[in-house]
């Protein structure tokens, strides 16, 4: 018998990757975002998988008995099962709890459950973050689950069979609204043309067929805080939806209080 307990974590920030461990949530988070000399210094986002999950195309059984480290009181901290279209072939069903690891190491668990309410108007249009494993950020007037099953089953030039993304916390249409575009200025996405996504707006309304625009080919997750996304993450394919809710910043601050030091 193992002398530790061994875990599968899906990472989906910054690779995609299906990783045997035997480090707990909180000990991979670290390792991974600031322990190995071989990851660059940044976010990681990864969740915890069902240890009892089996598909024909990840060998997991044989790469779980690998899984030693060879070395009494040492566990072995990655055994990599799969590097390649990993979140594919991994049902939503199979899926724990979602980490957040910042730059520095702090991790934060996140567990399933019920969208909360939208307040908002239905339609306006809404920043995507696609994470894994597509990396777009992509305007929509469709409902986070809507866009979920569209990227999934309704689009295939520009879709994936499962997706994992997020939502920026951006009044996308009151910021083309009160901020006029210029050249100094680089609109709420950094590393983003300022007139992308006024231009995407105005392609969304002007054609009601139109479901997305892309906004940019760069991911901006790693130049973007954890605050900036509300409420929260999805997985989805065409079959279904989990969510995981963003704590707001005041719930960061009062109950996660040493993750919200290193935001």
């Amino acid at each position: 018998m193992s002398e530790f307990q061994k875990h599968l974590y899906l990472i989906l920030h910054p690779n995609e990757a299906l990783v045997a461990s035997q480090l707990s949530p909180e000990e991979f988070g670290s390792h991974y975002s600031i322990g190995s000399a071989r990851h660059f210094t940044g976010k990681v986002i990864f969740a915890e998988v069902d240890i009892n999950y089996r598909h024909e195309y990840l060998r997991i059984d044989e790469y779980l008995g690998y899984t030693e480290s060879g070395r009494p009181g040492k566990p072995k901290r990655t055994k990599f099962v799969k590097s390649y279209r990993v979140l594919e072939h991994i049902d939503i069903a199979a899926m724990h709890k979602l980490y957040v690891v910042t730059t520095d190491g702090a991790v934060l668990g996140l567990d399933p459950g019920q969208e909360p309410v939208d307040p908002g108007r239905r339609g306006r249009v809404r920043v995507y973050q696609e994470i894994c494993p597509l990396r777009l950020v992509v305007a929509s007037s469709l409902e986070p689950q809507q866009f979920g099953k569209y990227i999934t089953a309704g689009t295939w030039s520009k879709g994936a069979p499962r997706i994992f993304f997020t939502q920026w916390d951006i009044d996308a249409e009151a910021v083309v609204k009160t901020n006029d575009v210029r050249s100094f200025s680089m609109g709420p996405l950094p590393n983003v043309n300022p007139t992308n996504l006024p231009t995407a707006i105005k392609e969304l309304a002007e054609d009601p067929t139109k479901k997305t625009k892309t906004v940019s080919l760069n991911p901006s997750l790693d130049l973007m805080s954890y605050k900036n996304i509300q409420p929260g993450f999805w997985f989805a394919d065409e079959n279904a939806v989990k969510f995981y809710r963003m704590p707001t910043m005041e719930e960061l601050h009062d109950k996660h209080r040493s993750f919200w030091r290193h935001l």
